[in-house]
């Protein structure tokens, strides 16, 4: 396996390619720039089969190992940017207003397609590797797309591995651990149907907006009071709408939020709970409720011996101590998740150092981290790809 010292000459090329990912953001689907952009750079690396428009404006590409027969393994960077006013105040900051790289995707497919460029010249390799290049991660929905459309059996995909930056870890460490490594994200609609009138005649009426402060109150006492303390659930009211004027008591209010959790069984908890509470509460003060509960991302699990493959390959990139592999979960959400359902694999944070947090209008992915990406997906196709 091969040092961080292995993976510095292409730094310099990453740099820009991350740079110029960086400076022209595409939302969600709509990477057709960044899409052509990495297939053409693909091309150029000499790498034959490149199939594109999977999942509207996907990319995977495929590159055989010179040391026979054996698996194949896909390798997963995200594309899609976020609609936020960039504030970095960078050289390479976006040039579109209202779009920018503030998750650090243009990295992760910077790193990825500097990777496949060092896989393409040296093949030291059995089977294949697959570079999935996905559209929509931000979205929610791009990976369980791309599953849908069957890239796992079309390209043969026996494991599947993600890389994410992580701000606040030193450049150089990866984290990471076996199991649930990032939350289940679910959504919830509850609109409170009470009886409308003049603000000067409460009695007259029923107040949603007072029954609706009641049950956000009410759905806490889910999580703190009906949930194994040491289960993990978050249940976050985050949108609060009812009312247009000053002395008219509305007829409805809406409260929406969302749900995360590591465990399956606490989502059909949440649904459930929250349904029940937020009737109770409404009947309570002679409303009614409509209800609508989504289920977007699931939990992302890692599978155990993926995960210590993974481990390995990136302690022989920077040593045994500079990775974590028994980090807590977080409560984030990833919509890797889907393809780690269809396939085993693993999920692993690389440090991007102290930079603002992703999301964040002033992040930036910090290029300082490129060669550990580049190294940690080399070293996993040549551990996993052994003959």
């Amino acid at each position: 396996m091969r040092g961080i010292e292995n993976f510095e000459k292409l730094r310099d090329e990453a740099t820009e390619w991350r740079r110029y990912l960086h400076a022209n953001p595409e939302l969600d689907y709509d990477v057709y720039d960044t899409a052509n952009f990495v297939a053409e750079k693909l091309a150029s690396f000499g790498i034959n089969h490149i199939e594109t428009g999977i999942a509207q404006t996907g990319v995977v590409a495929v590159i055989q190992g010179n040391l026979g027969d054996g698996p194949t393994i896909g390798l997963r960077a995200d594309m899609d940017a976020l609609p936020i006013l960039e504030a970095s105040g960078k050289p390479w900051a976006s040039k579109t207003p209202g779009k920018m790289h503030a998750c650090g995707h243009d990295g992760h497919t910077a790193m990825l397609l500097a990777a496949a460029k060092y896989l393409a010249e040296t093949r030291n390799f059995k089977g294949a590797v697959a570079l999935i290049f996905q559209p929509a991660e931000e979205d929610g929905r791009g990976a369980e797309k791309m599953v849908q459309e069957g890239i796992m059996d079309r390209f043969g995909i026996s494991k599947v591995f993600g890389m994410h930056n992580y701000p606040g870890l030193e450049v150089g460490k990866f984290s990471i651990c076996s199991g649930p490594i990032q939350a289940g994200l679910d959504e919830f609609d509850i609109t409170v149907r009470g009886k409308g009138g003049h603000a000067a005649t409460p009695h007259k009426n029923i107040d949603p907006i007072v029954i609706g402060a009641q049950i956000v109150l009410g759905l806490q006492t889910l999580v703190s009071r009906n949930t194994d303390p040491q289960e993990a659930l978050v249940i976050s009211v985050t949108k609060i709408h009812a009312g247009e004027a000053y002395n008219i008591i509305p007829q409805h209010a809406v409260i929406c939020g969302t749900v995360r959790t590591l465990s399956p069984a606490l989502r059909d908890f949440a649904e459930k709970g929250i349904f029940e509470a937020a009737q109770g509460i409404a009947g309570g003060f002679g409303a009614d409720i409509n209800f609508a509960y989504r289920r977007l991302e699931p939990v992302t699990v890692n599978h155990e011996a993926e995960t210590k493959i993974a481990v390995d390959a990136a302690r022989d990139l920077v040593g045994h101590g500079s990775v974590n592999d028994l980090i807590k979960p977080g409560m984030g959400s990833e919509d890797f998740a889907y393809m780690l359902e269809a396939r085993p694999g693993s999920y692993i944070f690389l440090g991007n150092g102290p930079t603002a947090s992703v999301h964040n209008p002033e992040y930036d992915f910090n290029d300082d981290a490129l060669p550990y990406g580049v190294g940690y997906w080399v070293n996993l196709v040549e551990r996993v790809l052994a003959p």
